[in-house]
């Protein structure tokens, strides 16, 4: 997936991939930074943990106003994407929940440019470093994915029966996961 964001002059660009093998995720993220354009930056997540594209859509949304708003947490665009995919206001908490592991064998992508070409060169480029297949089928619900979500962001059955009312299981779950990406903000 790939949209623009007029207001803030970005392209945002979000996809998921399998059977991954990452022995080492710092050489990793390095083989990444040095493979994308001046203007463009990713993050990268733990699909199991992912409660859709929309999930890490909205925290990039959130990200990207953070910055306009001089409310960031972080210095990068890159971090402050995760800190609110994760919900968590400190790094190492967001990279252990929903960050990537040398175990990830499925993970997800953000990638932000301001040019749609260097976008899509940089998922190109992610695409053949990841060593997995692309494949954004591992960024949709499952019930056991929807029991890992519910687990690492504290969903209780009562939340979930407040918010499901006249919706299914799977969008009850990604509101509330939105909800807990949006309240980053209000939380500072």
């Amino acid at each position: 997936m790939l949209k623009p964001v007029e207001e803030f002059g970005k392209y945002v660009a979000i996809a998921g991939f399998k059977n991954v093998k990452i022995a080492d995720v710092e050489e990793f993220l390095e083989n990444v930074r040095k493979c994308l354009a001046k203007n463009v930056e990713a993050q990268f997540f733990d699909a199991r943990l992912v409660a859709t594209w929309q999930h890490l859509y909205f925290a990039a949304l959130n990200a990207l106003n953070a910055f306009k708003n001089g409310v960031n947490i972080s210095k990068s665009l890159a971090v402050e994407m995760l800190l609110y995919a994760s919900a968590q206001r400190q790094i190492r908490k967001a990279m252990n929940l929903i960050g990537i592991k040398s175990d990830s064998k499925v993970i997800a992508a953000i990638i932000v440019g301001e040019r749609e070409e260097d976008v899509e060169e940089a998922l190109q480029a992610i695409s053949r470093i990841v060593g997995g297949r692309r494949d954004d089928a591992v960024l949709k619900l499952s019930r056991k994915k929807i029991e890992t979500i519910r687990k690492a962001f504290e969903i209780s059955d009562l939340e979930l029966e407040a918010v499901m009312k006249g919706k299914n299981l799977d969008q009850a779950l990604i509101n509330l996961v939105i909800e807990r990406v949006a309240l980053l903000a209000i939380e500072r």
